[in-house]
């Protein structure tokens, strides 16, 4: 499978780092365009096609990511409409608020329209721990399972329908943003409470991934979990009631609300 990545900004280059380390497909076969050679500069060590013509990345991949900011989503589509194979080629747009109507609308041609996804990954593809969703526009089932297992290795992907996008787009790509400020907020506490800052960073990430590696090796739900660790007249419970009272489950709901608007 070739791999073409229009677009080298944070999350192109994010699907490219992903994509170099999840061997799923091998090096030679991914291509990375930018009209930045600067942009391109970073990949030279592990990607050998690399340029700043996007019509020569569109034309060489099986698989061709459009991941640019959503205002120029349209002109690079029209860029490369005529370069792309509609019977041979796939066509995955990563950008957030575009809807399957206009990627329709714009990628229509003698009444045909290629295999198309629209996905929202969060920059944690790069380490191979994306969660990902995935809506497919105009397809058929085997594409979707292509365009889904190429995901897959680069992390979790749900297929979904494009009305819970903006949903998955707070609750995964904006809530990774979340969870940092919880690490930083957290390890500023630490730091108060007596460890230096890097020490204190530490604790809270391994505390963090300690909390996610249970629940999924349990499957409870976290109100179940945290009944395991909380005693009564304990610390936990006055360290969380404290959280509570200053609306911390309120705030973050309140958060990804304003964020899915």
């Amino acid at each position: 499978m070739k791999i073409s990545v229009i677009g080298a900004g944070a999350m192109g280059g994010a699907i490219v780092e992903g994509l170099v380390k999840g061997n799923y497909v091998e090096n030679q076969d991914i291509c990375v365009s930018d009209p930045s050679q600067a942009a391109l500069e970073r990949f030279k060590a592990n990607v050998q096609n690399i340029t700043t013509d996007n019509c020569m990345s569109a034309k060489s991949g099986d698989v061709v990511f459009v991941v640019v900011k959503p205002w120029l989503v349209e002109n690079v589509l029209k860029d490369i409409k005529d370069t792309l194979d509609y019977e041979r080629q796939t066509l995955v747009v990563v950008a957030a608020g575009i809807t399957s109507e206009q990627l329709k609308a714009w990628m229509t041609k003698d009444g045909q329209l290629p295999a198309m996804f629209l996905a929202i990954p969060n920059i944690a593809i790069a380490q191979l721990a994306s969660m990902t969703f995935l809506v497919a526009v105009a397809t058929e089932s085997q594409h979707t399972e292509k365009v889904k297992a190429l995901f897959d290795s680069m992390g979790k992907t749900i297929v979904t329908e494009e009305k819970l996008l903006g949903a998955g787009t707070t609750l995964a790509s904006c809530g990774i943003a979340y969870a940092m400020r919880y690490i930083r907020a957290a390890s500023e506490g630490g730091v108060e409470l007596g460890f230096k800052a890097d020490y204190a960073k530490e604790i809270v990430m391994q505390t963090l991934k300690g909390a996610v590696e249970l629940l999924e090796a349990s499957g409870l739900h976290p109100e179940a979990a945290i009944d395991l660790v909380t005693t009564p007249g304990g610390l936990t419970i006055k360290g969380l009631n404290e959280m509570e009272h200053a609306g911390f489950t309120s705030s973050v709901i309140r958060g990804l609300k304003a964020g899915a608007k």
